[in-house]
């Protein structure tokens, strides 16, 4: 009798863990890189890892609770299996094994998802456990959705406010937020229709998730929505012979045709476009810049792919997609700074499973499905249960339509893969659970408890070494983040060097982020001796990161840029050969990458070897003559060259709309100068103003270019400008002013 009670305190204790995890979407770690994905995995990951000790000793103790093996089960078992194969053969193994630091993905985390699932198939083993698991889910959905809504508003509490247009709630990005909502739409549905109590509150969270998923403008997700719903409408229609059913299923078909024909016919309308969500949500163009671009990464992927039998069958290694996608990279992605270039997800599960996995994962993944909608299709015949069948078939619809243009994170994951386990639950054979032993494995009870023990001291040292020093190591490059806003670089060097000493799963980018600090030129100048040797230091780690991914080409282009700053105020340097090295490098592994013809130009500009600087940049504009940066760069390089016609490649630039910054500016004033053009200098000046409006030299520079083309007023204007910006300029300007025959 003690036995069993333990046992069912085990078993209660590992229901509760299960319970906790359906509030993992809530959890938001706002003081970390990724706030919103970072603390979900690490809470979610310890959480599993002490369910996994309870477990197991459960299992020793009874062996009843072993892991329920279906067809479902072996089709997660399949793709974990083909997960870790891919893993083992991965061209870059340490991220398939641990993931990236922004979303948390790869083996390690994937793992904690399956045995997630192993523990929820064998403790929830009556519906009222699914049933009030389903409850808190849809709870929880309905908690995000108002913190969605919450950013709407300018309140501070709701991390991401400030009247945002397109709402992403406590999952951080709009489009995983719409996969995550649409799930609970489902489920509220199911609930509605399963459930005798409660009805209103089920209608309720229906409503409003439905609403957070339209307030996401999400377009591929609102296809899942409303393809999901119409699935819905007719199963109903059809299983349970439903008058509203098919009353729903018309409606449903008449708005989705009413729809499209008022994109057709009203989507070029001002009355549309003064409104970003229907100019956005009403776009049906495959050639509108999120689709190309989406198209392109596809196209990247694929034909990374298709480079060898090795990536056909297995493809490139979990979360390896920037490495085909870099080295088959469109020009057309660049465009101009702050151009989206690293797509590290394929934003098409399916393409991502091809690319990454090869046709042993993708058919791996392809067979959950298969077994899902295999499970769910018995359920549409049988009274009692076809109503899970009728809402968890469009669930399944809807998500599968929703990956289709993005990825999976963590949120997803948990309520996909507990639907999974409810629908392996559904098709349970009584008589095979009838049949499972409840003997123990092992009998001797100080045995167990001595198992229980070591593991119990195993798991803690984990979840410190895999959990809580990456979590100290995130924060402390936060803090690094922060000291460098504040303008204190000892600081800020100090932190990521504490968080670079853990040496944790995420070093990667924590040794890029100090990198991205330096060549930002936020810190003191590189004559200060300290900060060259933080460049040392930040070339050490970086080298490191060359080292542990050689066919990654980020971390060379750190490499080179770090050495072009150290470089660049004598050409015969040995940085500036460093940097082409490393640049040169970057070429090979992503040859139509533009942005590193401008490093291995700057590295030539470095050496005062303009032949091959100009020679670069030309090849940067012909990758994407599109690309307006690349005719400024080209025309500078001529022009220092002392090539006069780099001014037709300047002016090319501004033309096109390239907007110079302050010191580009100047830049051309200087090129103008020389020839005297005081009516396009004026111009210069006039926008240079614009961007600083409190240097009093430029106000008298620009009245200085206003009286050499006669606007003697305008001059005289500046003048008095310059003065208010800055009083000591008050002589100078009377005495400028009075050359002009006025008075200041």
């Amino acid at each position: 009798m003690k036995q069993t009670n333990k046992e069912s305190g085990l078993v209660k204790f590992l229901r509760f863990g299960i319970y906790l995890t359906a509030f993992m979407p809530l959890v938001i770690w706002k003081d970390f890189i990724s706030p919103f994905h970072f603390g979900k995995v690490l809470v979610f990951r310890s959480l599993v890892e002490i369910l996994a000790v309870a477990y197991i000793i459960l299992i020793l103790k009874n062996r009843s609770y072993l892991p329920r093996r279906d067809k479902i089960f072996w089709a997660f078992f399949l793709f974990v299996a083909a997960f870790s194969l891919t893993t083992l053969t991965s061209v870059l193994q340490y991220p398939s094994f641990w993931g990236g630091l922004e979303r948390m993905g790869g083996l390690w985390t994937f793992a904690h998802y399956f045995l997630f699932f192993i523990i929820l198939t064998a403790v929830f083993n009556k519906k009222e456990y699914w049933l009030k698991l389903f409850n808190l889910s849809v709870f929880v959905g309905v908690l995000s959705a108002f913190y969605g809504f919450g950013q709407k508003t300018n309140i501070e509490f709701f991390v991401g406010s400030g009247g945002r247009e397109r709402i992403f709630g406590t999952i951080g990005n709009p489009a995983l937020f719409a996969g995550y909502e649409l799930l609970i739409v489902f489920l509220s549905l199911m609930m509605y229709l399963s459930v005798q109590k409660y009805k209103k509150y089920y209608l309720a969270a229906f409503a409003i998730t439905s609403i957070a998923v339209l307030m996401t403008a999400v377009r591929g997700s609102l296809l899942g929505y409303a393809v999901g719903l119409t699935v819905f409408a007719f199963l109903w229609m059809k299983y349970k012979k439903s008058g509203i059913g098919k009353i729903a299923f018309k409606t449903l078909i008449s708005s989705a045709l009413i729809f499209i024909a008022f994109a057709l016919l009203f989507g070029n309308t001002s009355f549309v476009k003064k409104s970003g969500y229907l100019s956005r949500v009403t776009s049906l163009s495959l050639t509108s810049p999120t689709v190309q671009t989406r198209f392109w990464a596809w196209q990247a992927g694929l034909k990374g792919w298709r480079e060898n039998p090795k990536t056909i069958f297995l493809g490139w290694g979990p979360e390896n997609f920037n490495i085909p996608f870099s080295t088959n990279f469109n020009p057309k992605f660049f465009v101009g700074s702050g151009s989206e270039t690293l797509f590290d997800r394929a934003h098409n599960m399916f393409v991502e499973i091809l690319v990454t996995m090869g046709i042993i994962g993708f058919f791996a993944y392809i067979n959950i499905f298969f077994s899902i909608f295999r499970s769910l299709r018995k359920l549409l015949r049988n009274n009692d249960f076809s109503i899970y069948g009728i809402a968890l078939i469009p669930a399944t619809i809807a998500y599968i339509i929703h990956n289709s243009f993005i990825f999976d994170t963590s949120a997803n994951f948990i309520v996909f893969f507990t639907i999974m386990g409810f629908t392996s639950y559904l098709n349970l054979n009584p008589e095979k659970e009838e049949a499972r032993a409840a003997n123990p494995i092992m009998a001797s009870k100080s045995l167990v408890n001595t198992v229980g023990i070591i593991l119990a001291i195993l798991m803690s040292v984990l979840i410190y070494k895999t959990n809580i020093l990456p979590a100290k190591a995130n924060y402390a490059t936060t803090r690094a983040i922060v000291r460098t806003w504040a303008g204190d670089f000892d600081g800020a060097l100090l932190k990521y060097k504490e968080s670079l000493s853990y040496d944790v799963p995420g070093k990667y980018e924590y040794r890029h982020r100090l990198a991205q600090y330096l060549v930002g030129g936020g810190g003191p100048s590189l004559k200060e001796e300290k900060v060259r040797r933080a460049f040392e230091f930040t070339l050490v780690e970086v080298e490191k990161n060359i080292k542990e991914n050689p066919i990654d080409y980020l971390p060379y282009l750190y490499a080179s840029r770090l050495n072009i700053l150290l470089g660049k105020d004598n050409p015969g340097s040995f940085y500036n050969d460093k940097a082409l090295s490393y640049s040169l490098k970057a070429l090979e592994l992503s040859p139509t990458f533009i942005r590193t013809y401008y490093e291995i130009a700057q590295a030539y500009i470095n050496k005062k070897d303009y032949k091959k600087a100009i020679e670069y940049f030309q090849k940067a504009v012909d990758l994407n003559p599109e690309t307006v940066l690349s005719y400024w760069y080209l025309g500078a390089a001529k022009f220092e060259s002392g090539d006069a016609s780099g001014l037709r490649d300047m002016e090319k630039a501004l033309s096109s709309g390239y907007s110079p910054n302050e010191q580009e500016y100047l830049r051309l004033v200087n090129v103008y100068l020389i020839n005297k053009d005081f009516s396009k200098i004026a111009g210069i000046y006039e926008k240079i103003i614009v961007i600083n409006p409190n240097n009093a030299q430029y106000f008298a520079s620009l009245a200085t270019a206003y009286a050499n083309i006669g606007r003697i007023d305008d001059a005289v204007a500046m003048a008095r400008r310059a003065v208010q910006v800055d009083p000591s300029f008050e002589a100078d300007a009377r005495a400028f002013v009075r050359s002009l025959g006025r008075e200041l």
